[in-house]
């Protein structure tokens, strides 16, 4: 592009940087570079999505409506309280009415403004509901119902309080009723029937409370693996059916105001702030090709992502929550959950109690509000280069899915297909490889794991129905840790340092963090010369041996260190590096494998463990 014509002076000079930076990373001449050498630092996301290194008024956009105004990317509410901002929720499941009264009320002194509540199999009795609501003000915290089967009978008791509650405006009182018969077909959880959602739906319409009936749950297609676009083109087909079913009873723009959307809220803070918006743009296209786009609004709930959550290092989850709130209030979210730090454990497995985890998680949100102040603008990524781009190529991704749903069928027939899982699971396979060859890092499981961390119970061991991005090495820390209990020492391998600290200490530092995210200690003597290995290999008890230093101290010392580890009886001798630094060596004086950056971690860290019978 000529210079006369670039909308951003600088950019040359900008991409001239990029260009020498680059070239001396790769060691290659500028020349060799592609004409455009930015694109060498483009990201791709699991949607196909490319992430550019720097956003610039040559990617500007046209401005967008305000908050409130099709198509509500936005926002939905052109008053939103900025004093209050999005509503801080709090899932409560307790197993009485009494309990469940107590910690509700407890959490709206401590700062909660709406409530998710378990009832039935999920928290309290159905007959209960009312103690459990008892001094609640409707007006003030909106109330989502989580009742699974038990929805209908709950509602009847919902409604019964309700009508014994006097207040000036009934339209303040928001009730979600929570029914989700789609979404939960698809993760398998206990739902009512289509049918008796609708009728839901029905009874909700003649209440004068502001009543929605069904929710569209797309958290049940983020924890099995999908993509940001998947989650939210699954969310939307599973809406449509919905309006299907309740437009054949119900005017349009009545259907449209039974239904709710809840999302998950990852530590991708861009993404989840694209997310929202897009997510608000998708269905206002839906309503406005109904014929209906003023009721193109639909509410949404954010909920942190319980698939980026970990069992090891769990603290790490607090920083991880805190900026999947961000996003989801940053994107516009009406509501938000913060799920506690150590919601992938079983109950006081850390030792700590219930209401310090809920207080977390609660404060979490206040600080952000009451301290970041994120409540007080509307839409704070508006203008943004990175986030209108983002917004406008993640919805046109889902919209593309959405699209092949229906081409197959509508969301029912993609379901009973199998196309919808196999399509997650083809995106939760591509999430899964880049977490074990560690190109995704997972802070305190694949990346900085603490191997003084106590053991889990034999509850927390057993798998889970969400994906977990870092489920497959905490099976191995599972392993080594079954090993420990069982022989009374850690699954262990010797560093064999080559060289001096200078040469040898990147490596060294890399293999002890790869051998601890699969529950391996590492025994490192400090530098060695080769005359001083065999030793080293016998008084360490181990039968792992893994060679760290430079390539050219491999050329001069690898072959004679793997004929001392043999004689010492070390087992298996891997080298930290690439298989080239050692090309020339005899087979009789190569390592037995290679541990480099990108391998797959967990299938070689299995293989190590299988070897010392973990």
């Amino acid at each position: 592009m000529p210079i006369a014509s670039e909308p951003v002076p600088d950019y040359a000079a900008w991409r001239k940087g990029v260009a020498g930076v680059l070239a001396k990373a790769r060691r290659v001449d500028v020349a060799e570079l592609p004409e455009e050498p930015e694109k060498l630092l483009e990201e791709r996301t699991y949607d196909g999505l490319t992430i550019a290194p720097l956003y610039t008024r040559r990617d500007e956009r046209p401005e967008l409506p305000l908050p409130g105004e099709y198509p509500f990317v936005r926002g939905r509410d052109a008053t939103r309280d900025v004093h209050r901002g999005w509503y801080v929720s709090a899932f409560i499941h307790a197993a009485d009415g009494a309990a469940a009264n107590r910690e509700i009320l407890a959490a709206l002194d401590n700062g909660i403004s709406a409530l998710w509540l378990g009832v039935g199999e999920r928290g309290v009795p159905v007959a209960e509901l009312p103690a459990a609501l008892s001094g609640l003000l409707f007006e003030l915290a909106p109330l989502t119902l989580a009742a699974g089967e038990a929805v209908s009978a709950a509602t009847e008791q919902v409604f019964a309080v309700l009508d014994g509650y006097q207040v000036a405006d009934r339209t303040e009182i928001r009730v979600a009723l929570g029914a989700a018969p789609l979404t939960s077909r698809f993760a398998g959880a206990a739902d009512i029937e289509l049918a008796e959602a609708i009728a839901l739906a029905g009874q909700a319409v003649q209440r004068p409370e502001t009543v929605r009936a069904i929710t569209v749950d797309g958290t049940v297609f983020h924890d099995a693996g999908a993509s940001d676009a998947q989650e939210l083109g699954a969310a939307i087909a599973a809406g449509l059916a919905y309006l299907r079913a309740l437009a054949e009873g119900q005017d349009i723009a009545d259907a449209f105001e039974q239904l709710e959307f809840r999302f998950a809220a990852t530590d991708d803070q861009f993404a989840t702030i694209a997310k929202f918006r897009a997510a608000r743009q998708l269905w206002a296209r839906i309503a406005h090709v109904c014929g209906a786009p003023a009721f193109g609004g639909a509410p949404q709930h954010a909920v942190t992502s319980a698939a980026m959550m970990t069992q090891r290092d769990p603290w790490v989850n607090m920083l991880r929550t805190t900026l999947a709130a961000f996003g989801a209030g940053v994107g516009g979210a009406d509501t938000v959950t913060v799920l506690p730090f150590d919601s992938a454990l079983p109950p006081g497995e850390l030792g700590v109690s219930k209401s310090f985890a809920d207080r977390m998680a609660r404060n979490t949100q206040l600080l952000l509000l009451e301290e970041s102040h994120l409540g007080h603008v509307q839409d704070p990524g508006a203008g943004s280069w990175y986030v209108e781009d983002l917004t406008a190529a993640l919805a046109a991704k889902a919209w593309e899915f959405m699209q092949e749903l229906e081409a197959a069928g509508g969301y029912l027939a993609a379901l009973d297909s199998g196309l919808l899982a196999e399509r997650i699971a083809a995106t939760r396979s591509a999430r899964d490889a880049d977490v074990a060859h560690r190109k995704t890092a997972v802070t305190g499981v694949n990346e900085f794991p603490n191997l003084a961390e106590q053991s889990l119970s034999e509850a927390a061991r057993q798998p889970g129905q969400v994906a977990r991005y870092g489920a497959a090495f905490e099976a191995l820390r599972n392993r080594a840790d079954a090993y420990l209990a069982a022989k009374g020492v850690r699954p262990r391998a010797l560093l064999v340092p080559l060289g001096t600290v200078a040469e040898h200490n990147v490596r060294v530092t890399f293999i002890a963090n790869l051998l601890a995210s699969g529950g391996i200690e590492s025994i490192n003597p400090g530098p060695l010369e080769v005359t001083g290995i065999g030793t080293a290999a016998t008084e360490s008890g181990a039968t792992i041996a893994v060679l760290c230093g430079s390539d050219k101290r491999y050329a001069e010392q690898a072959g004679p260190a793997v004929e001392q580890l043999r004689a010492a009886g070390i087992d298996t001798v891997l080298l930290a590096g690439a298989e080239k630094a050692v090309a020339e060596l005899s087979a009789a004086q190569r390592p037995d494998g290679y541990l480099a950056a990108r391998i797959d971690a967990v299938a070689a860290l299995s293989d190590l463990l299988e070897k010392v019978g973990a």
